[in-house]
């Protein structure tokens, strides 16, 4: 036991014991500093001093770009680039699938593969239907006033308005005879109007050409895409005289009558009308 107290006082004298390191002029052995030292005081200075470099390390590990030149961590440049890319594929694809959808669109318009939704027009009308007598139709003072604001304006006015500039106006592509009308039952989603071969085709409004390309079926076709989701189709024609992006006028010339492809039986022109990806009959806006 004693022993062991006497070897415990040994080392706490060891610890405690005071050293002096004095730093001296070489050449006239003047003292310029001196420290008092012990084992102690050495042992936490160095231990606070470790402590403090990891600290200090941690922190610039953690909050500084300086982490990325140590293997395993990711840069941030990378990091940022692979969220810009993951940004553009998400665009991409989206644009890529209205790419695909658009083009089976064009697909549908140049087989002439559509079902034939039968529709109850009756019942789309009862929905908007409505009982007079259940209506209100007595003037209000707001009503009024606007009413004549409106006549004086239309007193005063120096300017005529258009009041069809609005609307689509088609103008027919040939004037001809018509061989066969749209049916939906039959699948045939056209007007088929014969001319002369070499009978210059129109545009039948403003628009850009979208396909003017040979098929095997309805040899050399064109498709022009015009405002309000119109697409008109012209089928069987002996040239074409636009090419995929041009812009038209309408009434400009675009092909030429002719009998081009496997399903005709002479010279006409194979004219379709689509609104927003559903066949239309064209009597029912152009007069041939």
């Amino acid at each position: 036991m004693a022993k062991k107290v006497k070897k415990r006082k040994e080392i706490k004298r060891k610890l405690l014991h005071k050293y002096r390191l004095v730093i001296l002029n070489e050449s006239t052995f003047e003292e310029k500093i001196s420290f008092k030292l012990s084992r102690l005081n050495v042992f936490v200075t160095g231990s606070l001093c470790i402590i403090g470099l990891i600290g200090l390390t941690t922190l610039l590990i953690a909050f500084t770009p300086l982490r990325e030149y140590i293997p395993g961590y990711s840069s941030t440049k990378l990091k940022k680039q692979a969220t810009d890319l993951t940004y553009k594929t998400d665009s991409l694809m989206l644009t890529l699938g209205n790419t695909n959808r658009y083009l089976e669109n064009i697909r549908l318009v140049l087989r002439g593969d559509i079902k034939n939704n039968e529709t109850n027009l009756d019942s789309i009308r009862e929905q908007f239907e409505l009982d007079p007598s259940s209506i209100d139709l007595t003037p209000i003072k707001e009503d009024s006033m606007l009413r004549a604001e409106v006549a004086k304006e239309d007193k005063y006015n120096l300017f005529e308005r258009d009041a069809t500039s609005a609307e689509l106006i088609l103008f027919p592509p040939i004037n001809g005879l018509i061989s066969n009308t749209y049916d939906a039952g039959k699948k045939h989603f056209a007007v088929d109007v014969t001319a002369p071969i070499n009978t210059p085709i129109k545009s039948v409004a403003n628009g850009t050409v979208i396909f003017s390309e040979w098929t095997a079926d309805t040899g050399y076709v064109i498709i022009i895409e015009h405002d309000e989701g119109l697409l008109s189709v012209y089928k069987h024609n002996g040239s074409l005289s636009k090419e995929q992006g041009d812009i038209v006028r309408s009434g400009e010339v675009i092909a030429s009558v002719g009998n081009t492809g496997e399903l005709t039986t002479g010279p006409h022109l194979h004219f379709e009308l689509w609104s927003n990806g559903d066949t239309v009959n064209p009597l029912n806006y152009i007069d041939f």
